[in-house]
């Protein structure tokens, strides 16, 4: 039977948002925040459309989360996004004291782990991997098609 509080499921809501950041030309970067089982927030990228640097998936649902729950402090609830976050959004993490991380694809690049779970809140816990070839795939796609032009 199909769990639709799994791992897997929420990041499949992340892809979708992801999907959407393909279709408008952003990197193919979504996130959801999940607090109770229930999905609070959904972004993906969107640093083109608002000509902003800092707006990536995780910001963007992170604000929104807060929002929601009219709290800064996210202790109780899970990011799921399709992409190792960067050190940028390793620190909001952090200061949102996020209870739990979960993405799909690595970013050996610019990705918080190269400097290591330290970035994160001392409670934070990362899981990895999730979906990792379709997080992957859709990226790669994105860039070939890019590189092409």
């Amino acid at each position: 039977m199909f769990d639709v509080f799994s791992d897997t499921h929420f990041m499949g809501e992340a892809l979708k948002e992801a999907q959407r950041a393909y279709e408008e030309g952003e990197v193919p970067v979504g996130a959801v925040v999940v607090c109770d089982n229930r999905i609070v927030a959904r972004a993906h990228n969107q640093t083109e459309r608002l000509n902003d640097v800092t707006a990536h998936a995780e910001i963007l649902a992170l604000t929104a989360a807060a929002e929601h729950l009219g709290s800064k402090y996210l202790d109780a609830c899970t990011l799921y996004v399709t992409l190792e976050p960067c050190v940028m959004c390793a620190g909001a993490l952090a200061w949102a004291q996020l209870g739990r991380l979960v993405y799909g694809a690595a970013d050996e690049k610019r990705g918080f782990m190269r400097f290591g779970k330290a970035l994160l809140h001392p409670r934070t816990r990362v899981e990895y991997g999730v979906l990792h070839d379709s997080c992957a795939r859709l990226l790669q796609a994105f860039f070939a098609e890019r590189r092409k032009k």
